[in-house]
């Protein structure tokens, strides 16, 4: 059997096609459905079956659409009430899909009907299991995405959740979850890139610690979760519309201006430190990387238009496949090429790029505010002395705050902080971005704890 891995790097997710001979099955499919086809398309298969193995908070799903252009049976946990036609399916439900087999365990914990799918041969030989936001490498999916007043009953199922798989399966059974490659319904960060259920036994907190423990540790654990997930619920169980993968509308640089001055949401996808050494006023820099689509989905007014500046269509491309993943479907329009093209008689602004020994400098001649925009937990554990701590995705309600003067904004790596300089960035301020790694201020001795 091949089990092929689907990585979204961006969100911390993995789909799978498992393929035998000519016959494939789908695993928690994200919504940009082409990858999947291509990769079973590249290995000669006919998908039969699209699994879902739970309504996710996360992401939009591409397995309805996938199931409707490929002619595949959608399966979803029965409990789930949704609005289109699947095969629904509850503990110890066999699919068969010919030589490939998968009996569904329920696995509460990360939602109430969750479910993981343990991969079986036709001669009944165990070898495999997608566990979902059940069992992750040495964590296990965050319980609080249906709310605190499900959290603590969420959380004692998912411990007898992971504790049923490591009981009913073989050691050498191959885990293959969908979340834990840095997505927030990781509880807690995850450790490693494959693992089995053996290898769980002796490292996840669900199968090392006594059940109080657990569930007492991972609540305290919880930290905030992008404000985007609570749309993605919604959607998935209405049945997300078809992706469309377009290209935005151009706009001119006359168009963009207005729609700056208007105080629409305009996004510069270009590198942060192109971005600081210039830019239009009243844009916000959202560096298309890895963190871009959390971030920006994290501080997005939902529904608001949105329009792109990019250096060129594949960036805006590569922006607008990132963005259908959460459900931004609706984009007001893009503007590319050379910055300075697009101005439309006004003058770029700039700050300053700096790092850590810098500030250290910084502090000792002059009077100027540290800005940390990094998570609470993050500020606690260790902060530079006298920073104010104001989470990123709070950041937009506390701007009245801040001081008049300067200002040095960090994070943990720069990516936070480049969105923050971008936010409070204007004319009557100096601005400086810290784009540096924090262990460094650790290093220029500037730091404490609380």
């Amino acid at each position: 059997m091949d089990v092929s891995i689907i990585e979204t790097s961006s969100l911390g997710d993995r789909s799978y096609l498992v393929s035998v001979g000519a016959v494939g099955v789908v695993v928690d499919p994200q919504r940009d459905i082409d990858r999947v086809l291509d990769l079973a398309r590249d290995r000669g298969v006919r998908i039969t079956h699209i699994l879902e193995t739970h309504i996710h908070n996360d992401y939009v799903t591409g397995g309805l659409e996938l199931a409707r252009v490929v002619g595949a049976e959608y399966v979803v946990p029965s409990g789930d009430d949704v609005g289109y036609q699947r095969c629904a399916v509850g503990d110890g439900d066999i699919i068969d899909a010919g030589p490939i087999q998968l009996q569904v365990m329920h696995t509460p914990g990360h939602t109430h009907h969750h479910v993981s799918y343990v991969l079986r041969d036709r001669d009944g030989r165990t070898h495999a299991v997608f566990t979902g936001g059940s069992m992750l490498f040495g964590t296990t999916g965050r319980t609080d995405l249906l709310g605190k007043e499900n959290t603590r009953e969420l959380t004692h199922a998912q411990y007898h959740s992971v504790r049923r798989l490591a009981g009913e399966l073989p050691a050498d059974t191959k885990v293959y979850p969908t979340h834990g490659f840095g997505s927030f319904c990781a509880a807690t960060p995850a450790s490693g890139d494959s693992s089995t259920v053996g290898e769980q036994r002796t490292t996840n907190p669900a199968l090392t610690q006594d059940e109080q423990s657990y569930v007492d540790e991972l609540i305290a654990g919880l930290s905030e979760y992008p404000a985007y997930y609570a749309h993605m619920g919604m959607i998935n169980t209405q049945g997300p519309a078809p992706v469309d993968l377009s290209l935005p509308t151009p706009v001119d640089p006359d168009e963009l201006r207005r729609r700056i001055e208007a105080g629409e949401w305009v996004v510069d996808l270009r590198e942060r430190t192109v971005f600081a050494a210039g830019h239009l006023g009243g844009t916000l820099g959202f560096e298309l990387s890895d963190s871009f689509v959390t971030y920006l989905g994290w501080l997005y007014r939902w529904g608001a238009p949105l329009t792109l500046i990019g250096e060129n269509e594949d960036q805006v491309a590569a922006a607008r496949r990132e963005l259908v993943r959460i459900g931004i479907d609706d984009l007001a329009g893009t503007a590319v090429g050379d910055i300075r093209t697009l101005v439309a008689g006004k003058e770029l602004r700039s700050y300053r790029v700096a790092d850590f020994a810098a500030l250290a400098e910084a502090l000792r001649e002059k009077d100027i505010t540290v800005l940390d925009v990094r998570q609470r937990n993050e500020y606690e554990t260790s902060h530079i002395d006298g920073a104010i701590n104001i989470p990123l995705h709070e950041l937009a309600d506390h701007l009245g705050t801040l001081p008049d003067r300067e200002i040095w904004v960090h994070c943990a790596s720069g990516y936070r902080a480049s969105v923050a300089a971008s936010i409070i960035d204007r004319p009557d301020r100096t601005t400086v971005l810290i784009n540096d790694e924090f262990d460094n201020a650790k290093g220029a001795d500037i730091t404490s704890t609380t």
